[in-house]
């Protein structure tokens, strides 16, 4: 026996639109890194890229569950230089830039590889309720 290996004709990818607005930051971040790796599709191979494109709107809406992780959960990164590591609240993050959170928290769900920053290249991720998707006729859906 054979095994199925999908062609680029077989993937049925499409435009998904995402209010963020209400939404537990994990779960929805989450949901979204299942639709741009395409792990629920019935068409699905693992070393191409599968999944479908996701717009997320009403980014700066986005909750965390427990009453104190506003002012405890830290944002890291390194520069490089000694005594280099910078950390930035939750609070801050979200004042400052509101994408940022969610691009960090589905990023990092994705693959490691090539094809994961291929999928990252397939979400866009805005702030307020407005997208330049319009065009691409993004199908809204609930997660």
């Amino acid at each position: 026996m054979k095994t199925y290996i999908p062609k680029e004709k077989d993937f049925d990818r499409k435009v998904y639109l995402v209010n963020a607005s209400g939404k537990n930051l994990g779960r929805l971040a989450s949901r979204v890194a299942q639709l741009l790796i395409g792990k629920g599709k019935a068409v699905f191979a693992m070393d191409q890229l599968s999944g479908d494109q996701v717009i997320i709107i009403n980014a700066s809406e986005i909750e965390v569950t427990g009453p104190s992780k506003k002012k405890k959960k830290l944002y890291t990164h390194y520069t490089g230089f000694s005594g280099g590591l910078k950390t930035i609240t939750y609070e801050k993050l979200m004042e400052k830039n509101p994408e940022a959170i969610l691009t960090r928290a589905v990023t990092r769900m994705l693959p490691k590889n090539k094809l994961g920053q291929e999928m990252r290249r397939r979400l866009r991720i805005y702030a307020g309720p407005e997208h330049r998707q319009k065009a691409q006729q993004p199908i809204p859906i609930e997660v």
